[in-house]
């Protein structure tokens, strides 16, 4: 993916913990193959932390360099790296000091990417202060998650940037729309004879969608208790990665032509009824527990979080399709922090065979499945029964390992990688679009809404577990089991 367009890299929240372990090691990466980003190419990076490009420089060699020196450090490299980085102090409570910034890049070339890492209150008075200096012209401007609290919050932000910068200069970034089995999960089905025939509602019984995390809220406490698992992992990664599993076939990869197929099934999305919502819907909140031997707090003891807080750290949903695709089949969402493993995966489980002249092994749920592992390690394995060696038809589960990195010699490309060079190059097919997250947000509201109405408190789930009881049950119901369960 080499590219010879220039570009100026305005990156926002230049000290933040985002810059620092995934927007300047993804340029790094992206600068050390050579050849992916123009060699006249800039970063300035904006805070007020510290005092000037010195100093900057100083605390990105301290701070960034952990998240590039895992598989050792081209010293020669990072240093014409560090060559490429400019640095503006800057109050963005000042609207003001954006003249500085406006002196520092007018005269670097190429197209300008503003890059927003930093709280969502911050992005309109960001927006307003480049228009009043002019520099809302020739850019893109990226804009992280969350993007409002609720679908009348995020309208309010889009109104706001959508009167500084046109819909095709915003880039609103999901990062799990950058990695690479997602992109494989494309190939696989639109580039396949094998997949497409069978990814209906025929052929398939249940998916199921997980994003679980060891981690706790960490120092990220009043920011989630005001937020929550719903807001933060549903309403934007969980629902953008069912779309791109059950979308249409799109006409052609261009930006629009994806980005149609996705909000197709957004809007198809079932209404889910809120006197329903106890059946379809499970939250939880973790208590202390013991993760990897180490003994956790509970949620309400982590700091920043109210004692008496109600807010959910987990979250388990059935959903449902409503076209012709895919009635009638469940898709089970799941999300949580401090769960027992660190693990993204999308399973696609395949109905049995209706008649087995093998016995009744070739009959058992989960026999055939696809499991596109997302993280910690990114895999797509088929699933599916072979003879086992010796007397007898005795049938057991095989998976063929769909191993690129043993046909590719290039390593895979990592999600901010990716997302910051089709940013830089102006490529929005893995960027959300304003009418997608206001289907997301339309569709999610109900549940909010009658969380916060009911008195009822999450439901308790020790540390290092795999959620609340009744997640499970919520699937059982349906005559299936997360996968974890099954193994």
């Amino acid at each position: 993916m080499q590219t010879d367009s220039s570009f100026t890299f305005v990156l926002f929240g230049g000290t933040g913990d985002l810059s620092m372990r995934k927007i300047l090691p993804a340029l790094f990466e992206a600068h050390r193959a050579g050849g992916m980003l123009a060699a006249s190419g800039k970063i300035v990076a904006v805070a007020r932390h510290v005092a000037d490009r010195g100093g900057y420089l100083e605390w990105v060699d301290t701070h960034v360099k952990p998240y590039v020196s895992k598989n050792g450090l081209d010293e020669t490299a990072w240093a014409s790296f560090l060559e490429r980085i400019e640095f503006v102090k800057l109050d963005l409570g000042n609207p003001e000091d954006f003249a500085l910034l406006r002196d520092a890049v007018s005269d670097l070339p190429g197209i300008r990417v503003f890059y927003l890492a930093t709280g969502p209150s911050l992005f309109v008075p960001i927006c307003r202060a480049l228009a009043s200096v002019g520099l809302n012209e020739n850019a893109r401007i990226v804009l992280e998650k969350p993007l409002g609290y609720d679908l009348k919050s995020s309208n309010a932000i889009n109104d706001a940037v959508g009167e500084i910068f046109a819909e095709e200069q915003i880039y609103r970034i999901d990062h799990y729309l950058g990695k690479e089995p997602v992109q494989n999960l494309l190939a696989l089905r639109f580039g396949n004879a094998l997949f497409e025939p069978l990814w209906r509602r025929e052929w398939v019984e249940s998916i199921q969608i997980t994003i679980a995390e060891e981690l706790g809220v960490e120092a990220r406490g009043d920011f989630y208790d005001n937020t929550g698992a719903l807001r933060d992992m549903v309403q934007n990664h969980l629902l953008q990665l069912l779309s791109i599993v059950a979308m249409e076939p799109p006409h052609s990869m261009d930006s629009d032509s994806v980005r149609d197929e996705k909000l197709r099934v957004l809007r198809a999305l079932k209404p889910i009824d809120q006197r329903d919502i106890s059946k379809v819907a499970v939250r939880g909140q973790y208590h202390s527990g013991v993760i990897r031997g180490a003994t956790v707090p509970a949620y309400a003891t982590e700091p920043g979080v109210k004692p008496e807080s109600t807010t959910e750290t987990f979250v388990a949903l059935k959903v449902e399709i409503e076209n012709w695709r895919w009635a009638g089949v469940p898709f089970f969402l799941r999300t949580g922090k401090r769960l027992a493993d660190r693990v993204a995966e999308i399973v696609v489980n395949f109905r049995p065979v209706p008649h087995s002249a093998l016995g009744a092994s070739a009959l058992r749920a989960g026999a055939n499945r696809l499991v596109i592992r997302l993280q910690p390690n990114e895999t797509i394995r088929l699933y599916c029964l072979a003879k086992q060696p010796g007397e007898g038809m005795n049938l057991a589960s095989v998976h063929l390992d769909l191993a690129f990195d043993r046909f590719f010699r290039e390593g895979q490309m990592e999600a901010y990688q990716r997302l910051l060079l089709d940013v830089i190059n102006g490529r929005l097919a893995l960027f959300v679009r304003r009418d997608e997250q206001e289907a997301a947000w339309r569709w999610v509201e109900p549940i909010l809404n009658e969380w916060a109405a009911s008195n009822k408190p999450p439901k308790p789930y020790a540390s290092g577990t795999w959620g609340p009881a009744a997640a499970s049950a919520m699937l059982a119901q349906h005559g299936t089991c997360w996968l974890e369960e099954e193994n």
